[in-house]
């Protein structure tokens, strides 16, 4: 997701999807519903291109040449705008000058760093909180100074039952000074789709839970929000139940042909089925739209 996210910048494209079947002056989408205000003004902002940037990603488990690189040119990067600093005879840390000075030579406006783990030092401990936070000053100190948005990338721990601010590897310190984390996890039988939850925001209300596709044939591709919080994400408890039963319920009221949309709506929210989920269902179905008359109505395909 990140190398995706990378790419985009580097073309001075928007991170997300801009939806163009809603039309934000009347309210009304292309099949007659209505539109969330918030995500109409959202798509308008994101429709405000910017000049491609500058981003430095540093990584101490995959390889340039063999894994990151060919990566970034499958998702249509611009790869002379991806700079890395040379570690090869030092290991960079987070609190390295050479950091510093790359932001100022490449002005870069994003850094990655992945994972944490691999930029911390070998005299500082992970898991205390006095040693942590004085490196995620620095970080924070350089973020600000030069206008540059920095990326650190951490792994889980294995205890599944833990609550999501707590199942990161090392010190709490790591997310309590970090102004916005972002969790990614697997669906449970639904081994293309990851979800990425917003667990923190300090600047701005937390965002909705998105979720993306990776397909072996078609690559990466966002599908939308997904109903499902980050505590539920990570222990497994209602992994893509909600959207199995919307997907279930959508089979079930088609079977027999075409149903007018507002019908179908009206039966999903009798039955606890919100209307995001029911979309992202339909979406993952592939279940056709056809207009008769004035009225929207919805198939299964053939």
């Amino acid at each position: 997701m990140v190398l995706q996210i990378i790419a985009k910048l580097t073309r001075g494209e928007p991170i997300l999807p801009v939806d163009s079947t809603k039309d934000k002056r009347t309210n009304i989408d292309s099949e007659g519903g209505t539109v969330d205000t918030e995500n109409a003004e959202n798509n308008a902002l994101l429709q405000q291109l910017e000049a491609p940037v500058n981003v430095i990603y540093q990584t101490a488990e995959d390889g340039l040449g063999d894994t990151i690189k060919p990566r970034l040119l499958a998702a249509g990067a611009d790869c002379t705008k991806v700079m890395v600093i040379d570690d090869s005879e030092q290991p960079l840390t987070m609190a390295d000058v050479r950091l510093e000075e790359a932001i100022i030579q490449t002005k870069a406006r994003m850094v990655v760093l992945d994972p944490i783990q691999g930029f911390l030092g070998a005299e500082v401990d992970m898991h205390r909180a006095n040693e942590i936070r004085p490196l995620m000053k620095r970080i924070a100190v350089l973020a600000e100074k030069y206008h540059c948005a920095i990326i650190l990338i951490g792994h889980m721990n294995k205890n599944s039952n833990g609550k999501s601010s707590y199942r990161g590897l090392g010190s709490i310190d790591f997310q309590a000074a970090a102004r916005s984390v972002l969790i990614v996890g697997r669906i449970k039988d639904e081994t293309e789709i990851r979800v990425v939850c917003h667990v923190k925001s300090s600047l701005a209300p937390e965002g909705k839970s998105i979720a993306f596709r990776l397909d072996k044939d078609t690559g990466f591709e966002w599908i939308g929000e997904y109903d499902i919080s980050a505590d539920d994400l990570l222990s497994g408890d209602n992994r893509g139940q909600k959207i199995h039963a919307a997907k279930e319920f959508l089979q079930e009221v088609l079977a027999s042909g075409s149903v007018a949309q507002t019908k179908v709506a009206e039966e999903a929210e009798s039955r606890g089925i919100k209307k995001k989920t029911l979309w992202n269902a339909k979406k993952e179905l592939e279940i056709d739209s056809v207009k008769i008359g004035n009225q929207w109505f919805w198939m299964l395909p053939e």
